[in-house]
């Protein structure tokens, strides 16, 4: 095997602090979801196309896992480890955290879970205390959904995706740990904030979306990732400094590595939410599917047959 390879492969950034939150993230998880299934057995009826899945179906907890895996495959595998030494690794990196792991947590619906996950003596003050601020009229959740309504997060998710890929910003990510993890921070977060209108997670402080303005919404994400790929798969020269002063491994050039992480963002990075809304339309024509036909009585008649612009 090749020994830079080699290295490559057994190369792992255990930290602490991020195994410490996902290991309690998933902790909870599943204590709240075995908590559930234990209180629904026996009383589970069989799923039916277009009523909700319950909390606790089993496709929940493995979304809510696999999810966590993507995130300590980003921040801690040697995905991350290589994302200093070629730009289309840290591309990568970045697909996973704001494209791949948000959505799996999300439609795991992860708050109710959890509160069901905390030990008994937390749960009611916890509990309550989302509730008072999450109540109709409490001044938190009119805050709250002001700053995450869909257009401010749209503009918010464009404005860190993007300016995240400026020059200046890029690089100082890459020169200093504490930056890199901010723009990691920010990068989950708004995402997260994103696909939570998407998914339809709880809590649901907004005007729930129809299916066609969440198939609108996720699509919207589709154009500034897009530009943003495209301007660095076709731009003439290197963008970021950073990999100018790097020792170059696997013989791949600096424009090469440029070019490899626009494609990533351009197509796989926009397929993602292509995905997301070709789910979200076979929905769509789900419910148009189960809505009753109309009786004859009502249709065929001579007023119903006749085209609008002939009626009398």
């Amino acid at each position: 095997m090749d020994p830079v390879l080699k290295a490559v492969l057994t190369s792992w950034n255990w930290r602490l602090e991020i195994i410490l939150v996902l290991a309690l993230a998933g902790t909870v998880y599943i204590r709240g979801w075995r908590h559930l299934r234990r209180r629904t057995r026996g009383r589970q009826r069989p799923y039916r196309p277009g009523q909700p899945w319950p909390l606790s179906a089993s496709w929940r907890l493995i979304s809510y896992l696999v999810g966590l895996v993507f995130i300590a495959i980003a921040l801690m595998s040697p995905i991350d480890v290589m994302s200093g030494q070629l730009f289309f690794m840290h591309m990568v990196q970045h697909l996973l955290l704001i494209m791949i792991a948000p959505p799996l947590l999300l439609i795991a619906n992860p708050m109710a879970v959890m509160l069901w996950g905390l030990p008994d003596r937390l749960r009611r003050p916890v509990g309550q205390g989302f509730s008072r601020a999450l109540h109709r009229d409490s001044g938190s959740r009119k805050l709250l959904r002001t700053i995450t309504s869909p257009g401010v997060v749209w503009l918010l998710w464009v404005i860190v995706i993007v300016g995240w890929h400026d020059p200046n910003m890029y690089n100082a990510a890459l020169r200093s740990d504490f930056v890199h993890d901010v723009e990691h921070i920010s990068f989950f977060l708004v995402s997260m904030a994103y696909w939570w209108h998407v998914t339809g997670a709880g809590p649901r402080i907004h005007k729930q979306f129809g299916l066609l303005g969440r198939i609108i919404f996720v699509l919207a994400a589709i154009p500034p990732n897009m530009m943003t790929g495209v301007v660095l798969a076709f731009a003439d020269n290197p963008i970021y400094a950073y990999y100018l002063d790097i020792p170059r491994i696997w013989n791949i050039s600096v424009m090469t590595d440029q070019r490899i992480s626009g494609v990533i963002m351009w197509i796989p990075g926009s397929m993602m939410y292509i995905i997301a809304a070709l789910v979200l339309i076979s929905q769509l024509l789900g419910q148009e599917e189960r809505k009753p036909n109309l009786p004859e009585k009502v249709w065929a008649t001579d007023e119903a047959l006749l085209a609008p612009g002939l009626k009398k």
